[in-house]
């Protein structure tokens, strides 16, 4: 890995946090998948979905134009999702906010709960977004990694292929509540008009 792709990852971590940490209880839920066609192998624990594909567990979504889904003996799910462009989102353990991501290929991971994205990749999260030729975050470590193309990925508004993130500012904290005023007690109670200065009748 390049020095400057090293350096963007370590730092990407630092100021996501623990964004990739995907939500615990989507491990528990059943899959539900959708496809035009579907090919099985009961034998290699191998499904091939194609046409509008979308899986679904949890708050886990992953759609592609095409998508292969296998299992191994322990029971973990491990998807494959190829298109243009191919879609993640999941939501965040303890948080209300997604992470979404976008890619030609997508390739999950269950047992090490790691998603790694390839070619036009890029994911969001609010308002913090970042693109690259491929991403990889760990939900266990809760690690980013992001690494440019080069030449061979560049487009018309990033003829160099580099990687590019948008992070904003972390909102203040609000501001602090002013200090009620304090009660005294009176040294003396009187009547209105005396108050006011008046005389008593």
């Amino acid at each position: 890995m390049q020095p400057r792709s090293l350096v963007f990852a370590v730092g990407l971590a630092l100021l996501l946090g623990t964004a990739a940490h995907a939500e615990k209880a989507d491990r528990e839920k059943p899959i539900h998948l959708e496809s035009d066609r579907v090919t099985v192998d009961e034998a290699k624990q191998v499904a091939v979905f194609e046409g509008n594909v979308v899986l679904t567990q949890g708050t886990l979504t992953i759609r592609g134009d095409r998508m292969q889904v296998r299992q191994d003996d322990e029971g973990f799910r491990f998807g494959t999702a190829w298109g243009n462009l191919a879609y993640i989102r999941q939501k965040r353990e303890g948080y209300d906010d997604y992470i979404e991501g976008w890619a030609e290929r997508i390739e999950y991971d269950g047992r090490a709960d790691k998603v790694q994205m390839f070619n036009r990749a890029s994911m969001k999260r609010g308002p913090d977004e970042v693109r690259g030729n491929y991403i990889s975050y760990d939900a266990v470590t809760e690690f980013f990694q992001v690494i440019g193309g080069g030449t061979k990925a560049a487009t018309a508004d990033n003829p160099e292929g580099r990687v590019r993130a948008v992070l904003q500012p972390k909102p203040k904290g609000k501001p602090a509540a002013a200090a009620p005023l304090p009660l005294t007690p009176a040294e003396k109670l009187g009547t209105p008009r005396e108050e006011a200065g008046g005389a008593k009748r």
